[in-house]
């Protein structure tokens, strides 16, 4: 009898947890390119709340990147290196995002 992989299994467990961060970067990185910059003026959002929005969505979506590596190598997951090296480009891009809005806040 085989073993299928469920949402229970640790290996479904990191591949939600993967699927949940990548998409909380993409809500930021649309958020950040789209919404922002274009969709925020029309309704009114003054311009000091974008970098500020961005650092919070930034700092979650950071965590919920080292969660997801961290569920990868807890269920030693046959996927856990190449989803490492994702996860790790997203949160090298993440936090030079931050860095801007930091700069964008201070100047």
């Amino acid at each position: 009898m085989a073993v299928t992989e469920t949402s229970t299994a640790p290996g479904g467990q990191a591949e939600q947890g993967f699927s949940r961060s990548i998409m909380i970067s993409g809500i930021r990185c649309t958020l950040t390119y789209v919404v922002l910059p274009f969709i925020a003026p029309w309704i009114g959002l003054a311009p000091g709340v974008g970098p500020v929005i961005g650092l919070v969505i930034g700092v979650v979506a950071s965590a919920a990147n080292l969660f997801s590596i961290r569920r990868f190598w807890r269920a030693d997951h046959r996927w856990k290196i190449q989803a490492t090296c994702l996860h790790v480009g997203v949160l090298i891009l993440l936090a030079i995002l931050m860095v801007l809005d930091i700069q964008q806040l201070a100047g």
